[in-house]
């Protein structure tokens, strides 16, 4: 059994994690550009943990703007194991109502305007997202969120929009009819880079309002939803201290093999690699190549 090193990317209203032991932030270089932030290092509860703030300390990144792919390969290079993601987002359902806290199982991504991937010309790989969320996280969440009394449901499918701006009526009302259960702007490409790096990954998607399709709520406006947003980080900042002994120090297997997705996923001939690109690939993709490299006996660089 491995050991657990768990990150939490934490979304609008969590900008950092109380009690950690041996506290510090760290900085860490990435090939992919810079992340979001410093890292948050420490121990909570046994279990060593990377925290970092998904929009930045004082939230001056976009959904957009965010550099997704600095921000995994930050994590990855601190050795992080599992990822829990912490959203704010906007309900599509009655019973979903501001202040639950979602344990989502699927994501429909429709976002357009951010890099997707790790991996591309000369080195072309293809993951298996037909299970985004893995369900040792997932099932650990609820069952910590249970134990704290915080209002929650167990699955769901999260729309990841582009945004910055909310949805259209007509939008919300077309998303509610796809079966969509709530709706955010930062889960993907996030979750696809944390396959492509072999991390597990789960999201706790914290309602803050309904979206703009409720007759008896107003539109959604910032105003409101950081009342809700403060209320659900405190319960956010529990659910981390509750759910991090669940998930370690010794780490269980993902029931998915979140550790091993690009066993059978590279598509490109070794021969054919490209060295720029695999030097870039070194954390997201170090184990596959390193076992690669040990097989054929092919030189990368």
């Amino acid at each position: 059994m491995s050991q657990t090193i768990l990150g939490v990317i934490g979304g609008s209203g969590l900008y950092e994690i109380d009690g950690l032991q041996d506290a510090e932030w760290q900085v860490v270089d990435s090939p992919w550009g810079e992340p979001s932030d410093h890292v948050l290092t420490g121990r909570l509860s046994g279990v060593d943990m990377a925290f970092l703030p998904r929009h930045g300390r004082g939230h001056i990144q976009t959904p957009t703007s965010i550099n997704y792919r600095a921000n995994i390969d930050a994590l990855k290079r601190l050795g992080v194991t599992d990822i829990i993601s912490v959203s704010a987002c906007g309900s599509f359902k009655e019973d979903l109502s501001p202040g639950t806290f979602v344990m989502i199982d699927q994501i429909i991504d429709r976002t357009h305007a951010r890099e997707k991937s790790f991996f591309g010309p000369g080195f072309v790989v293809h993951v298996s997202m037909a299970h985004p969320i893995c369900p040792k996280i997932q099932s650990a969440l609820a069952e910590a969120s249970n134990e704290l009394g915080i209002k929650h449901h167990l699955g769901g499918t999260y729309l990841a929009m582009e945004g910055p701006q909310f949805s259209s009526l007509a939008e919300s009302n077309l998303y509610r009819s796809w079966g969509c259960d709530v709706i955010g702007m930062t889960n993907m490409p996030e979750a696809k880079l944390a396959r492509e790096a072999e991390i597990g990954y789960a999201t706790v998607a914290m309602v803050t309002d309904y979206d703009c399709w409720h007759p008896d709520h107003d539109n959604v406006d910032v105003s409101s939803i950081i009342e809700i947003l403060n209320q659900n980080a405190e319960n956010a900042r529990r659910l981390i201290k509750r759910v991090t002994p669940k998930l370690g120090p010794d780490r269980a297997p993902s029931p998915i093999g979140c550790e091993t997705a690009l066993d059978n996923a590279i598509i490109t001939s070794a021969e054919m690699w490209d060295p720029q690109l695999l030097r870039k690939l070194d954390a997201v993709a170090g184990r596959v190549l390193a076992n690669r490299a040990g097989d054929d006996g092919v030189k990368r660089d």
